[in-house]
């Protein structure tokens, strides 16, 4: 597998709808950045969070997970507790080509102030929006500012169709179309 250029991932976003919305250019004035970059594609983390919070004293278990270990917050900046983390999710929809696979990483912007940005690869027919686990690993409380960069996705291309798809396996996170908590 080969990571493919902007021009690639143009044409993949026009013909099989593979980011909406899809930002044709880096958008960088005042603002973290988001966009078309050289090689991927900058997501940005919507206005809706999941905070963790430890107020019931829950134990954190993804065969159970308690629900009432996160508080619900809608806004344009989220404040993550010092060591905690938010879930959010992308402002962008994501319909992965049966060819292609992606990994995502955390943005430098972010990652400099000890704010850590955690996905699991999209894999090949996957789609929704992607949920988003942001850590802050500062002693201190952390800013994420929503509708702005938050993680860069690349992409890589397969020579040849994968024989089971994420689609075809009919995934537990397929089609998700909101912050979605784990699930066994």
């Amino acid at each position: 597998m080969a990571i493919k250029a902007d021009k690639w991932i143009r044409k993949m976003a026009a013909e099989h709808r593979m980011i909406e919305p899809f930002s044709e250019k880096q958008v960088s004035k005042g603002v973290i950045s988001f966009g078309l970059s050289s090689y991927g594609y900058d997501i940005r983390i919507a206005d809706e969070f999941k905070i963790f919070t430890n107020i019931n004293t829950a134990i954190v278990d993804p065969k159970e997970f308690d629900t009432k270990s996160f508080v619900d917050f809608k806004g344009s900046v989220c404040i993550i507790p010092p060591n905690s983390f938010a879930l959010g999710r992308s402002v962008e929809y994501f319909r992965v080509p049966r060819n292609i696979m992606t990994i995502c990483v955390g943005k430098s912007t972010y990652a400099r102030c000890g704010i850590i940005t955690n996905v699991t690869p999209l894999e090949p027919e996957w789609e929704g929006y992607i949920t988003l686990e942001v850590s802050n690993t500062t002693p201190l409380p952390a800013r994420i500012y929503a509708n702005e960069g938050i993680a860069q996705i690349l992409f890589f291309e397969s020579d040849e169709l994968c024989e089971v798809s994420y689609g075809d396996r009919k995934g537990k996170y397929q089609g998700q179309q909101g912050i979605t908590i784990p699930k066994v």
